[in-house]
């Protein structure tokens, strides 16, 4: 497979947020595993998850929308 290939499929950030979906998924996992005995500690890492993983789908949909707009 050529790079030229790997670019247009765009198959690395794809894994890379799949990747990112599935540790999202087993932190949530996590936290509902503890119910309602949650330090502060544990509830900041989950929401620092959450927010990198809202603003890594902002960014990968915002890069693929861009890529669709003949416009500019």
């Amino acid at each position: 497979m050529n790079p030229e290939t790997l670019d247009r499929w765009k198959i690395i950030p794809r894994v890379m947020l799949l990747i990112m979906t599935c540790v999202y998924i087993r932190c949530i996992e996590y936290a509902i595993s503890l119910g309602g005995d949650m330090t502060t500690q544990q509830a900041s890492l989950i929401s620092v998850v959450t927010g990198a993983m809202t603003g890594s789908l902002a960014v990968f949909l915002n890069a693929e929308a861009k890529k669709g707009d003949t416009k500019t």
